[in-house]
């Protein structure tokens, strides 16, 4: 990529806060970071009520190709992730066939994205039974980390893991400082639990219990003190375990956090019984628990905020009988997860600067990526104008399918331009996004 070209802004989101600033960019990198009137005179200002952004990095999207494409795709999920100011993907390792498990798969997920992809795309490994001495390969052949399950995970070839496995598996991440995520609900909790099926709401909720993600977590913090291995705990919705979560790292053991849109912006309370559109797992909790993710936020107590996009048909979703028991779980949200996440900071006292670095920065640092997340002179110039200010209700997306619970709900924030690398990314627009491994600087 070639050329030369300044963007300025009244209001930079940079990593030391927010200012008036000029962003100079050559071939595809940020080369300076001045003040807004040491732009020159070729420099593109933006409108008043623009606010430039780094781009976001979503490290939490199932893009599910090759095998279940009629559920998502990498050409339509990275169009919404463009649309929705994310430059960034990092796709999630089970739902497409074969799941990533080993660096043949790996490759076969490399070559299903290659020219597909209109932002840029990292892949997560997959840790399942019996794989354990292949992970640190699959790290070599560019995975950023490895996912695991500790309960079913709704697939057949992505079966979990139990105790004794989770430790072989720690042990061999931990020979090369590699990251396991995981999947946090315990089988034998929600064995316990009532059946999940029905119209109502409060059923389902009932069947997957806070206690099936502490038992979980408990669990994955056992190993990871035993075997000293970094890990993760992936959409966090029951507040109750982050004082586990505390406890752990006071201890010593290297475990981070996320969250995710929809576990902050909706609750149990509003859930319409029959709105299958709704159902994820964990379980969107009540306000209570919602509220305390917030506040564990702004604490830093919760490292960051990426959608956990899990798209399928409209006919999974069983919205023609409504029965959360039948239904496939999972939120389809990638295109609108920024203005869900800024709507509801802003209403709390939160700021863009807070956004951005559970949206960019922090996913950025989870998936080894130091060419990504934030506006630094060296960096990619992955760049999003933004307007906080306008409202706009959620209608037809770029996702493949249709189905999601954001649909007509009004929301704060649009992204009135992306750039990836220096170029605007146009809806009908030639794929220009790039396959990156770990580690990659740009």
């Amino acid at each position: 990529m070639s050329g030369s070209f300044v963007v300025r802004a009244r209001r930079v989101v940079l990593p030391d806060g927010e200012r008036p600033a000029a962003v100079h960019v050559t071939d595809g990198r940020i080369r300076a970071v001045t003040g807004f009137h040491d732009a020159g005179g070729n420099a593109a200002t933006l409108a008043d009520d623009e606010v430039l952004i780094p781009g976001l990095v979503d490290s939490h999207v199932h893009v599910n190709e090759p095998g279940r494409t009629e559920w998502e795709g990498f050409a339509s999920a990275t169009r919404a992730a463009a649309a929705g100011g994310v430059t960034t993907i990092v796709d999630k390792p089970l739902n497409s066939i074969p799941p990533t498990v080993d660096v043949k798969a790996l490759h076969v997920k490399r070559q299903a994205a290659e020219g597909q992809v209109s932002v840029d795309v990292a892949f997560w490994g997959g840790a399942v039974p019996g794989n354990a001495s292949q992970l640190p390969q699959l790290l070599a052949a560019g995975a950023v980390g490895v996912k695991c399950f500790l309960l079913d995970s709704g697939v057949p070839e992505f079966p979990p893991l139990d105790d004794e496995q989770l430790r072989v598996v720690l042990i061999e991440l931990a020979a090369v400082d590699g990251l396991l995520i995981a999947h946090c609900e315990d089988d034998d909790v929600i064995a316990a639990a009532p059946d999940p099926g029905g119209t109502r709401y409060a059923t389902f909720l009932a069947s997957r219990p806070g206690a099936a993600e502490e038992t979980a977590i408990g669990r994955l913090i056992s190993a990871a003190r035993d075997t000293g291995a970094r890990v993760h705990v992936v959409h966090l919705a029951d507040a109750d375990s982050l004082p586990l979560v505390r406890a752990a790292r006071a201890d010593g053991v290297r475990i981070t956090v996320e969250t995710c849109p929809h576990y902050l912006t909706f609750s149990a309370e509003d859930v319409p019984d029959g709105d299958t559109s709704y159902k994820c797992c964990p379980p969107i909790r009540e306000a209570a628990h919602r509220e305390a993710l917030w506040a564990a936020l702004a604490a830093g107590e919760i490292d960051l905020v990426v959608s956990d996009h899990s798209p399928c048909t409209p006919e999974l979703k069983r919205l023609d009988v409504g029965d959360f028991g039948l239904a496939w779980g999972g939120i389809a949200g990638l295109q609108v997860a920024l203005p869900a996440v800024w709507t509801g900071a802003r209403a709390r006292g939160l700021t863009l600067s807070d956004v951005v670095r559970w949206m960019s920065e922090a996913p950025a640092r989870l998936a080894g990526l130091p060419g990504k997340g934030g506006i630094v002179a060296g960096r990619d110039a992955d760049l999003v104008a933004f307007a906080p200010d306008e409202r706009r209700v959620v209608g037809p997306l770029h996702h493949r399918n249709p189905v999601t619970p954001y649909a007509g709900r009004e929301l704060a924030g649009v992204v009135r331009r992306t750039w990836l690398r220096g170029l605007v990314v146009e809806p009908d627009g030639a794929p220009a996004g790039r396959l990156l491994i770990r580690g990659q600087d740009g």
